[in-house]
């Protein structure tokens, strides 16, 4: 069975014209290439190259046989290539942290494919609408939607994702009760509410208008899910998400009112703590989960 590495070594005397040059690219002794490469022949029982003090020459048969040699090595670097691959391919647990309404409609559905993207990665997700110390818990990642900007904590932040606010009803509640054409006619209509102190809603339009309207209120949850339950339902007009309502209006289960106008937006962005944020793993699960957003905004 020929050596691997004498082919090697014959291809980079071929490929660099002689022994000399070969030394001087592989950093080995030219006496050590020479005699390899003699050896070689010897053990094929032919010569490979026609060599004096002054010319360096393939036979024929070397020709023919260093295009196959030539063909063994690069199978053999694609082999290496897919080994190395593997190996550094990301592993070990990753731990994230997501809201209700986070994992409910967007890991829900992405986790599975980041699971037969890497398979040697092990996600651990805590569903919970708490605040969440990343550095006490031993959190990788959490997903955060947030109205505000976030404080600066130290933290590692990116963000994936701004979408505005939208306010819906059910075509149920607007046969009852008009569909209203202006933030002023919102004071007649039933609202369904975040909670007994956010009674006003703050709206801006597309042109720069702003307009703050109470509602008559209908139901209060602190759940963007129950909230959306409560509007299909007809029992109100809500203001949720536009993502979280793009189904339902393409279902014409509700329909979006006062277009122009939103509700503010809702950021959602990635946090880690900045250690964490430099393992393979954590990497590969922030760009997957990065490509996803972009992939629903």
């Amino acid at each position: 069975m020929i050596n691997l590495n004498d082919l090697v070594l014959f291809a980079a005397a071929v490929e660099n014209g002689g022994f000399a040059a070969a030394s001087r690219r592989l950093g080995l002794p030219k006496s050590t290439i020479s005699k390899r490469v003699a050896e070689l022949e010897d053990s094929l029982a032919t010569r490979l190259i026609h060599r004096t003090s002054r010319s360096f020459t393939l036979t024929e048969l070397g020709r023919d046989f260093y295009e196959h040699a030539r063909a063994a090595l690069i199978e053999a670097e694609a082999a290496e290539a897919i080994v190395r691959r593997r190996q550094a391919e990301p592993s070990g647990t990753v731990r994230i942290s997501a809201s209700v309404p986070v994992a409910q409609l967007d890991l829900a559905s992405q986790l599975p494919r980041l699971a037969r993207a890497y398979p040697k990665l092990r996600v651990e997700l805590d569903v919970t609408d708490r605040f969440v110390d990343l550095l006490q818990e031993g959190v990788d990642i959490a997903v955060r939607s947030h109205f505000a900007p976030l404080p600066d904590s130290g933290l590692v932040q990116r963000q994936v994702m701004v979408e505005p606010i939208i306010l819906v009803a059910a075509p149920g509640y607007i046969d009852l009760h008009g569909l209203p054409q202006s933030p002023a006619e919102l004071r007649d209509h039933l609202g369904l509410l975040t909670a007994p102190s956010a009674s006003t809603w703050h709206l801006s339009s597309a042109h720069g208008q702003r307009a703050e309207v109470s509602p008559r209120q209908a139901m209060v949850a602190n759940e963007s899910v129950v909230l959306a339950a409560g509007a299909i339902a007809a029992l109100g007009i809500v203001c949720l998400p536009e993502r979280m309502c793009r189904d339902a209006i393409a279902a014409s289960r509700l329909v979006h009112v006062l277009p122009e106008w939103n509700a503010g937006t809702v950021t959602t962005t990635l946090v880690m703590p900045h250690r964490r944020g430099q393992l393979p793993a954590v990497r590969a699960t922030v760009e997957f989960l990065v490509e996803c957003f972009r992939e629903s905004a």
